[in-house]
């Protein structure tokens, strides 16, 4: 029998189940068997907000050192994880179709963000999420938060027995929050005419070495990618690259097929969420370079429109 797919991951909940269901398609589709590789990253074990310890990419480096050692062959990502500059040797083979793109809340006594009480305490680990929820609600106090899916939602007054319950409600993806079950922990999807996803939310990121040997790997994640999410995200990621954003700049950014045409709407923040700058671009949906430049062009309109002197860039 041909060897096996190893397949790098995280050990989180919400990794291994992202990466299980990752491996059981790219399996079935490559005709092999596979196992997890449990990889410890630096997001795993440090603490304090993720602008201070070197944001999202530190959930990556670990993965993609241990791909290009070959203690696995495949990598899967949350891809509003990945720093938009390729890594050298290595290449993203497949982006499966996307989850729900938009962000929850979840709220003690099914409260939602329209009637949440002035005062009530919301937790996020998000600048991007920080920002918008003052914009929306300038009389919420919110809270910057770590840690796992399980542990934000203690935080919640009254929703996990024994927990903390020291907040009002939390903000996190609705995608994961499926992916894992919890769905039942949702009382708002959150419109996004409110609150614009991360780039690439609700998708994941298949990564390999850009050598791949195995023939029926390799054909495998080309026919588990998903080009309509493909695109989307390539617009996406393409605004916060030419805006050279950082992990602290509140920055919004969703694409989405419509007809024949790629449209991509972006926002830009001030931390305090008293600033608030959108702007939309579309452009005909023909591969991944078109896609690219859209998200530049309207970068460009950002930056044209002030978004240097809303949000902190260049971080």
């Amino acid at each position: 029998m041909a060897a096996g797919i190893r397949v790098g991951t995280r050990g989180s909940a919400l990794a291994m189940t992202q990466t299980t269901t990752v491996a059981e398609e790219v399996s079935g589709l490559a005709g092999l068997p596979y196992e997890l590789v449990r990889v410890r990253t630096e997001g795993d074990v440090l603490k304090g907000s993720l602008s201070q310890i070197g944001g999202t990419g530190v959930f990556v480096a670990a993965l993609r050192d241990a791909l290009l050692e070959e203690r696995c062959d495949v990598a899967v990502h949350s891809l509003k994880d990945l720093p938009t500059l390729p890594a050298p040797g290595l290449t993203v083979a497949a982006v499966p179709e996307r989850e729900d793109v938009r962000d929850a809340l979840c709220a003690r006594d099914g409260l939602t963000l329209a009637t949440l009480p002035d005062g009530a305490r919301v937790g996020t680990g998000s600048p991007r999420r920080a920002a918008q929820l003052r914009a929306a609600r300038p009389g919420l106090d919110v809270v910057d938060i770590r840690g796992n899916v399980d542990t934000r939602l203690g935080r919640v007054a009254g929703l996990v027995p024994g927990a903390p319950g020291d907040l009002d409600a939390v903000v996190l993806a609705a995608a994961g929050l499926r992916r894992l079950g919890r769905h039942d922990a949702i009382t708002e999807l959150i419109d996004t005419d409110v609150m614009l996803p991360a780039a690439g939310q609700g998708a994941l990121a298949v990564e390999c070495r850009e050598t791949e040997a195995t023939p029926r790997v390799r054909e495998a994640l080309a026919a588990y990618d998903h080009l309509p999410t493909r695109l989307a995200v390539t617009a996406e990621r393409a605004v916060l690259l030419q805006l050279e954003a950082g992990c602290a700049a509140p920055i919004g950014a969703l694409a989405h097929l419509r007809g024949d045409e790629l449209a991509l709407e972006a926002v830009v923040c001030s931390p305090d969420g008293r600033s608030i700058l959108r702007r939309t671009r579309s452009a005909p949906a023909t591969d991944a370079v078109a896609a690219a430049q859209l998200g530049l062009d309207l970068a460009e309109d950002l930056l044209a429109a002030g978004a240097a002197a809303i949000a902190p860039l260049n971080s």
